[in-house]
This record gives structure tokens, C-alpha cells and sequence, in this order.
């Protein structure tokens, strides 16, 4: 074989390997203990979800009241010509509406194929927990999250509790958003 049809084919097998690859779910990854997240806070919590559930993370877009809706689904907002439900998490779990600073963010994610923006207080970007100790999460203080956290990842002096979002979107009480 000549040097550039073995240079041709290395990049080959590199985009066959590229398009293959998921964050998060990588045999490599799953060997190594490597686990992947969006890092963010929601008051005082610190929490992370799986990168492969997060499309992006974006600064709140106007949004448009939605009546008859419960407190909770701040409305729809055009995200780039899509329609996106914009829910207040931290009034979802706290039953507060969310100051709105300028490190608010929303985390756009999927929500049965339908584009939905969860508003956290501050997004810190992507954290791969390589080798971090993942165990069940200790929630002392934190009732609200208990029901969508369920592991924990210990790396160095920091703790970061993973909102699982499939428990969070198959819950009866965020699938219906209709006021009472």
C-alpha cells in the first residue's frame, strides 16, 4: 500500500471513529471510569447532568407567557427559529421563581423530542470526571433534589450531585404543566 492510501485510510478509520463517538457512553470512557457532565449550580447546589443530555447551554432568550400554565414553565422562547419551553428549575424543585442574573443560563435538552430550556443560576461548562468516585448522594439539606439525584462524584475537595434528567422528565408533576 502506498503512503497515501495508508494516510487516506488512517483518516478514514479517525472520522469512522468520530461519527461513532458519544460523549459519556465511550467504551474507552466506561474502562477508564470516565464520566462527562455539564457543571452548574442551582442555588446553593452544585450539581452535574450527563453531556450526551445537554445540546448547549445559552444565555435566557425573551420569553413569551404561556396562561394556564403553572408558575414553574416561565413560557416558549425562538431559540434560532425553534420553539423552546423555558422551565424555572429552581422554582420547580423550590417553589421560588429564579432571580435572573447575568450568569443565569438555560441548559437546552429534549424532553420527549421537544426542545426544552431548564433554567439553572450559573452554568461552569463541561467537567469529565476521570477516575472520581461516584457513589450514592448524601443530601442532608436538600429535599427537593432527592427525588432527581440519585449519585454523586467526588473529585479532589469537590462534590458534584448528577439531576438525573430522565427521572426529572418522566416525573407525572413536570410532565404537566397546566395550572390548576
Amino acid at each position: 500500500m502506498s503512503q497515501a492510501n495508508a494516510a487516506f485510510s488512517k483518516l478514514l478509520e479517525f472520522e469512522r471513529r468520530a461519527l461513532a463517538f458519544r460523549p459519556g457512553h465511550g467504551l474507552e470512557q466506561a474502562d477508564s471510569g470516565e464520566w462527562a457532565g455539564v457543571v452548574f449550580r442551582i442555588g446553593n447546589a452544585r450539581l452535574t447532568c450527563g453531556i450526551d443530555r445537554v445540546h448547549e447551554f445559552i444565555s435566557p432568550p425573551p420569553v413569551t407567557r404561556v396562561p394556564g400554565t403553572k408558575p414553574w414553565i416561565l413560557g416558549l422562547a425562538n431559540v434560532r427559529g425553534d420553539l423552546v419551553t423555558i422551565v424555572d428549575l429552581p422554582c420547580y424543585l423550590y417553589g421560588e421563581r429564579s432571580a435572573m442574573t447575568s450568569r443565569s443560563r438555560l441548559l437546552a435538552a429534549s424532553l420527549r423530542g421537544q426542545a426544552v430550556g431548564l433554567l439553572v443560576d450559573e452554568v461552569f461548562g463541561q467537567r469529565n470526571f476521570v477516575g472520581a468516585e461516584a457513589g450514592p448522594a448524601e443530601l442532608e439539606d436538600s429535599e427537593a433534589l432527592r427525588e432527581y439525584v440519585k449519585k454523586e462524584y467526588r473529585a479532589g475537595n469537590e462534590v458534584w450531585r448528577e439531576l438525573d434528567l430522565d427521572l426529572l422528565f418522566n416525573t407525572p408533576e413536570f410532565l404537566n404543566g397546566a395550572a390548576a
